[in-house]
């Protein structure tokens, strides 16, 4: 066996006991403390590089991804529960190169978010791609009303002349033009904004290669005839955002009301296509750009999940990990074998300072999509219905639009679905 297990967290606590991690991972009961949960899973690169006929990760796959729990019984086969309440999310060790990359890339964002509101508007700010492409800041909304607290620059690492013409004029959101700052603004942006988005899709591709042995294999879903590692393998759509989210101010944030504010730094949402990557986070001084220790920032702010109890878990990526994140897409063409689960990012209290009298904290992050061809079908497995494909999936989140009201018919095109799902989000928001 070649697959290394050491840091797995198991779903039940009964199993916890040949498991250690330290890991911040918590789980938020509405009026109750934070209480440590521990389910993120985590694999090694070198298992996942691994060809998935000789290296079962399996388990692995249901308790992070899937809509039932994976063990194996005394016979070495696996058994599946149907209790499994998985966060959607796994997180990759000892990627090459990855850590130093992380280091010297996500600082920049606070250099590119300090240039002048003139020069971001005039030369990296791209409406043509609906603000897909450079700078963007005001231009998304919550609700009716333009979002200040987060700015991004958005850009693609394979390509910077991603599709052919055709792609590009019928689909301008999913192939937009690279727009870079001139070479010395923000100097190293571009080669590590491409090394780090092109490491981020590669493993990307191998996880998608696993993903297809998991559901034909362990699922038993032999009508899926995907080739989901060959899509991702091939795919020039490939869109990197990297954000900035600024200070939190108390005058149109009220950290008191624990519901407002659980989401005031990105709203409660699914990922809307195939596979997000996430390079984790950082927080820094507004002011100065210096790294805050992560035990000066509030605790509760970051990444949130809600599973499929409806918890909501905070989840904590180790400075050593990648991530990935499970779309809306992938659940739909897996029949629900994997499934998206909603998210959100909570800002920290405006009054919070860790010590830090008069730090205004930013949090910086690199969230990558990879997705398919726009004009690919998002079609169920034969013999999964499309009812079933979506009963599958997380409810009980009101600010999510339901996945059929988006997801109009068994093989839609990506691209029309994404475009439905913009719309919705905007007017779904609108109404909440």
């Amino acid at each position: 066996k070649c697959c290394r297990h050491e840091s797995i967290q198991c779903i039940y606590k009964q199993t916890h006991k040949n498991f250690t991690e330290d890991l911040d991972i918590y789980i938020i009961f509405t009026n109750n403390p934070i209480m440590n949960d521990n389910r993120l899973v985590i694999v090694d690169y070198k298992d996942l590089a691994t060809d998935p006929l000789k290296c079962d990760l399996s388990a692995q796959l249901a308790q992070a991804f899937g809509s039932r729990c994976s063990s194996r019984n005394d016979n070495n086969n696996h058994h599946f529960d149907n209790d499994i309440s998985s966060l959607g999310i796994i997180a990759i060790r000892n990627i090459p190169s990855f850590v130093e990359t992380k280091d010297a890339f996500l600082p920049l964002a606070h250099k590119l978010a300090h240039l002048s509101p003139s020069y971001l508007e005039e030369k990296l700010t791209d409406e043509k791609s609906m603000y897909n492409a450079g700078w963007s800041h005001g231009k998304e909304k919550l609700g009716d009303l333009p979002d200040y607290h987060k700015a991004s620059f958005y850009f693609n690492p394979i390509t910077d002349v991603p599709g052919t013409e055709e792609d590009r004029r019928r689909f301008p959101a999913s192939y937009p033009v690279n727009k870079w700052p001139e070479e010395g603004v923000v100097e190293g942006l571009e080669t590590l904004g491409k090394k780090m988005g092109r490491l981020m899709c590669d493993t990307v591709a191998l996880l998608a290669k696993h993903v297809d042995v998991y559901v034909k294999e362990s699922c038993a879903c032999n009508e899926y005839d995907v080739q989901m590692g060959k899509e991702i393998m091939a795919t020039e759509k490939v869109k990197g955002r990297l954000l900035y989210y600024f200070p939190l101010d108390s005058k149109n944030v009220n950290s008191n009301d624990d519901k407002k504010h659980e989401d005031s730094w990105i709203g409660w949402h699914n990922d809307s296509g195939f596979f997000t990557a996430l390079a984790g986070d950082i927080f820094v001084n507004h002011d100065t750009g210096e790294i805050i220790p992560r035990k000066n920032v509030d605790p509760n702010a970051g990444l949130m999940v809600m599973d499929r109890n409806g918890n909501i878990i905070k989840v904590d990526i180790p400075e050593d990990c990648m991530a990935i994140q499970i779309g809306e897409c992938l659940q739909i063409v897996t029949g629900g074998n994997v499934i998206a689960t909603p998210h959100c990012v909570r800002g920290v209290s405006p009054g919070w300072n860790g010590g830090m009298e008069g730090v205004k904290v930013a949090r910086i992050s690199f969230p990558c999509f990879v997705d398919t061809v726009p004009s690919f079908p998002l079609r169920v497995p034969h013999g999964i219905s499309r009812d079933e494909a979506i009963e599958r999936g997380v409810k009980g989140c009101a600010k999510v639009p339901p996945l059929n009201e988006r997801w109009e018919k068994d093989g839609m095109e990506f691209g029309d679905f994404l475009q439905k799902t913009f719309a919705k989000y905007y007017e779904w928001s609108a109404k909440k």
